[in-house]
């Protein structure tokens, strides 16, 4: 196995999951990251959700991980995907869209296997989407105090980003998650109606907060998703909600590295 220890590679992909009932790559990216949430979950977990039955009991009794060293190099990653059927390939990590190799990798994704290619993303930077299918972005909050508190920065470059994305004619999706006593319903139904003034069409999705070590939120109810989610519908047409006893669909996932 071809690997590079950190700092030796352009690449940062130290992860790689695949789900065949979707044909379906999870391709993890490690960079540092632009914003710093509280509650990011790859401070306790490096490795895909999906690899696991039940990933947020596991994520809420961990010790704070530390960050891969090892990365794939990029010929690597390639002979990795060779023999796998690929529909989908996600993009993920602390925030995949750094990586210098991102839109080289989205390209022989495109031209080798016809991946339908999706990058989940804060949004902070804009990278070259030329080969990206769909965006899926992490909103967080409108209101700046909010969005500061629980990211550290400013959320006018994420904003701004959103708006010009959707311009681009991509599949744009939104997503908020719902952080009792910080991200609450009238805070969602703020984001709601930012995306709403945009395009009330943005499917936009409320995905309830587990909790992770060293945060002081409890757990997002079904109860308070849902109300979040009648006050977006005010705003958007395709609202769909994320709550905690929800179960995978399709096979468990493959690790390939």
């Amino acid at each position: 196995m071809t690997v590079t220890k950190s700092g030796g590679t352009n690449l940062k992909v130290y992860h790689i999951a695949y789900e065949p009932s979707y044909g379906s790559v999870d391709i993890h990216i490690w960079t540092k990251c632009t914003l710093d949430c509280q509650a990011c979950y790859t401070n306790w977990e490096l490795y895909d959700f999906s690899l696991y039955d039940d990933a947020t009991t596991e994520i809420m009794t961990r010790e704070r991980t530390t960050p891969p060293d090892k990365f794939l190099s990029y010929n690597k990653v390639i002979e990795l995907l060779k023999p796998l059927e690929i529909k989908y390939a996600v993009f993920m990590g602390t925030e995949a869209a750094l990586d210098p190799e991102f839109p080289r990798l989205t390209k022989e994704l495109h031209e080798k296997w016809h991946a339908y290619n999706i990058l989940l993303t804060n949004g902070i930077v804009m990278p070259d989407l030329t080969d990206v299918d769909q965006v899926i972005f992490s909103i967080k909050a409108v209101s700046e105090d909010i969005y500061r508190k629980y990211t550290g920065r400013s959320n006018k470059p994420a904003l701004k980003h959103f708006a010009e994305i959707a311009k681009m004619g991509k599949n744009l999706h939104a997503e908020v998650v719902l952080i009792p006593e910080l991200i609450e319903a009238e805070e969602i139904e703020k984001v709601a109606k930012f995306v709403g003034s945009i395009d009330p069409n943005i499917p936009f999705r409320i995905d309830a907060y587990f909790p992770v070590p060293e945060c002081p939120w409890r757990p997002a109810s079904n109860q308070e998703v849902e109300h979040a989610a009648e006050l977006a519908k005010k705003y958007m047409n395709k609202v769909t909600i994320l709550t905690l006893d929800m179960k995978r669909v399709g096979d468990k996932a493959v690790r390939i590295f």
